[in-house]
């Protein structure tokens, strides 16, 4: 394997790639309208410019010239008739390096390693911890067909670093998101086809750090198409996963085939789930700038029947084909200018697709699929500013019922409103604050297995729980004002309050079950570089 890796890498980086020594180019700017970025990137900043953010923050590692690759087998063209009309400019061919990162040095009020205190499934972000991202991506032009093709690797390395629990060998979260080519303009003007492992996706809702509309890791490939007008666009995608549970796959030991010593692992569960996604995406503009961007979206899950071994040896049972389904839509006005938005999500996900796209359904329908559970999400984020100041604002309301007739303790309903609003003292600093509300109720607790333990919760037919917060965030920004400019280097005072409900959350001992006020206290700062300038 070693050889081929390394003829790859060298057939990579011996491609033709006219990279100019020049300074970095100017921050890009986005038309009003103009799509998301779906290649993905962990919510730190949008993964690239969306309807009406400034794009400044989406700066390219390096400026090229435009160049036609030459194959092994070509050479150089003498004359080409330009790909493009002579007020098009031709995208960028070269190498780009990017990526979005944070970096997290923190304590709680005791001098402890800090943790996350959100008890919703989606909260507050000013605790999150530290985490890389690297985008290393190849861009061509090719003139004699007026395509352009990107390829994109994306690593994504989370918390722990060295530095900080020294671990070794080595040790390192490492993920692959993105490994994939995608082409664009190839036989039909704004037609792009993309195959490989994606992270693909939409607009955020900034603060909460999720993407509440199409959110997808995949392994497949995806069509889309612009109209020429650049207001609307179409797109598709089909991919499959298997994550490691007992409802996809199982391995169970048999003796080798033809009498030979030992055993062997034999999958007798190997089931993949199939989704494939649809969206659809209209802008129309209003004023100069600004204007309104609506989307209906879509997803298809399925999942083939199988077999699983019980836990009597030589004993199976059958487990049925499943499917689900989500749809959802977005409506996104904007104003095109410094950053302002607001955008107004609704999903609704039914049957298998309600547990996630990884999810493994538990508390089944009596007939053993998902059919039945469903999740509703409402979601809401926007952000305004205007001389020196500034406000970003995000919350959901989630409901979610599992497939079993019984209303239990996985059935619940949850709720956060976040609001940051923030001053600049000069350009390049100020202070922000951050406030939120979150609370959850769920379903019926069972009762203690021993009254008498220490710390037992008596039974219930529902369980009320809420945390407010309040932050403190000194911050600066080299780069000048707006919500989205990066690098942004923070201090960050935060305090949490947990109600009775949800101290009770948490197991015994846990410190998290005995503290009513929890503090966050560190220094964070967050980058975000864009590679690819014309994707």
């Amino acid at each position: 394997m070693k050889p081929i890796f390394h003829l790859s890498l060298a057939a990579l980086f011996a491609a033709p790639a006219v990279v100019s020594a020049q300074p970095l180019s100017p921050p890009a700017t986005t038309s009003p309208g103009q799509a998301a970025d779906t290649t993905g990137a962990p919510a730190d900043t949008p993964a690239a410019p969306q309807p009406g953010k400034d794009a400044s923050e989406a700066v390219a590692a390096g400026s090229a010239e435009p160049a036609q690759p030459v194959g092994p087998s070509q050479q150089p063209a003498t004359k080409e008739e330009p790909s493009m009309p002579p007020q098009e400019k031709a995208p960028e061919s070269g190498f780009f390096f990017g990526g979005v990162g944070r970096a997290v040095a923190a304590m709680d009020g005791e001098g402890d390693a800090p943790r996350d205190a959100d008890i919703v499934l989606r909260g507050s972000r000013l605790d999150e911890s530290t985490f890389v991202q690297l985008d290393l991506e190849r861009q061509d032009h090719w003139q004699s067909t007026g395509a352009t093709t990107r390829v994109a690797v994306r690593l994504v390395v989370d918390a722990p670093t060295l530095h900080y629990n020294n671990a070794r060998p080595w040790n390192i979260n490492m993920s692959l998101r993105n490994a994939f080519v995608e082409e664009r303009d190839l036989g039909l003007k704004g037609l792009s086809v993309w195959i490989g492992s994606r992270l693909y996706r939409g607009d955020n809702s900034e603060l909460l750090d999720f993407w509440p509309l199409d959110w997808l890791n995949t392994l497949g490939g995806g069509v889309r198409y612009d109209l020429p007008s650049k207001r609307t666009y179409f797109a598709v995608h089909a991919g499959v996963n298997r994550p490691l549970t007992p409802y996809y796959q199982q391995a169970v030991e048999r003796p080798p085939a033809l009498n030979q010593p030992g055993t062997a692992n034999v999958n007798v569960l190997d089931r993949q789930r199939l989704i494939s996604s649809f969206k659809a995406s209209h802008t129309v503009p209003v004023g100069e700038k600004g204007g309104v961007k609506g989307v209906l979206y879509g997803e298809l899950h399925t999942t083939p029947a199988g077999r699983r071994e019980t836990a009597e040896a030589g004993v199976f049972e059958d487990l049925p084909r499943d499917s689900g389904y989500v749809i959802g839509a977005q409506v996104s006005p904007f104003t095109g200018v410094d950053n302002g938005h607001l955008h107004l999500f609704l999903r609704y996900a039914g049957d298998l697709a309600a547990y996630g796209e990884f999810g493994s359904p538990f508390q089944p329908a009596p007939d053993g699929t998902a059919s039945g559970a469903h999740e509703l999400m409402v979601t809401l984020s926007g952000n305004y500013e205007t001389g020196p100041l500034g406000l970003m604002a995000s919350g959901y309301v989630r409901s979610f019922r599992n497939a079993s007739d019984s209303f239990d303790f996985s059935d619940l309903d949850e709720g956060i409103f976040v609001v940051r609003p923030h001053v600049y003292l000069r350009d390049w600093g100020g202070i922000a604050v951050e406030g939120s509300y979150q609370a959850q109720r769920r379903g019926r607790v069972p009762p203690p297995a021993d009254p008498a333990a220490p710390g037992a919760s008596p039974g219930a037919s529902h369980h009320n729980a809420s945390v407010v917060r309040f932050g403190l965030v000194p911050f600066l920004n080299a780069a000048g004002k707006g919500d989205f400019k990066r690098p942004q280097f923070r201090f960050i005072w935060l305090v949490s309050r947990r109600d009775d409900g949800a101290k009770a959350l948490y197991p015994r001992d846990d410190v998290f079950s005995q503290r009513t006020w929890e503090h966050f206290i560190g220094l964070n700062v967050e980058w975000n570089i864009k590679a690819s300038p014309a994707f």
